[in-house]
């Protein structure tokens, strides 16, 4: 692992999204960070939760110049049926991210223990990336408890902000 590091650029990220457009984090151009959650799939219900509370702080982030995207493994027919079943409305989800591409961002990879999970999908991350798609910060799960508090890191943002606080970590 730690082929990312802080200030370094982050590998390439392009998937198809449930509103039909193709994204692409090098076209994406935030005013200060883009931020991409990696979340295990439709089979998840921390998942399910952390997305619909970010989907209330969705205007938060994005009058702190944050651009949002949220990624998994499943297929087309999964992601379609997450946007319908959960309450994620305002968020822009992204599909068919695959276990290859997941490993070059560092994020853990299992294996499904369960009928309802998928044969492998990609663990929880969050990454702040920055305009010239350099990664600011990165929190990265092996399991799916333990995730970034909304409410937290927009106060951090907020800090990091106003002092003009440097990506830390890259040493």
């Amino acid at each position: 692992m730690k082929n990312l590091k802080p200030r370094q650029e982050v590998p390439e990220l392009i998937v198809k999204t449930t509103k039909g457009l193709k994204w692409n984090l090098r076209d994406n151009k935030p005013d200060n960070f883009t931020m991409v959650i990696f979340y295990r799939g439709i089979h998840c219900p921390v998942c399910k939760k952390y997305l619909e509370e970010l989907n209330t702080k969705i205007e938060d982030f994005k009058d702190k110049g944050i651009n949002v995207i949220c990624v998994s493994s499943n297929n087309e027919e999964l992601a379609q049926k997450t946007v319908e079943e959960w309450d994620i409305e305002n968020l822009n989800i992204g599909y068919n991210f695959s276990v290859e591409d997941g490993r070059k961002w560092d994020l853990f990879v299992s294996e499904g223990i369960k009928d309802s999970e998928p044969e492998v999908f990609v663990e929880p991350a969050l990454f702040l990336i920055k305009p010239d798609n350099t990664l600011y910060s990165a929190s990265i799960q092996s399991m799916p408890f333990a995730r970034p508090k909304f409410d937290e890191l927009l106060k951090s943002i907020s800090f990091v902000l106003k002092e003009d606080y440097p990506a830390r970590g890259e040493a």
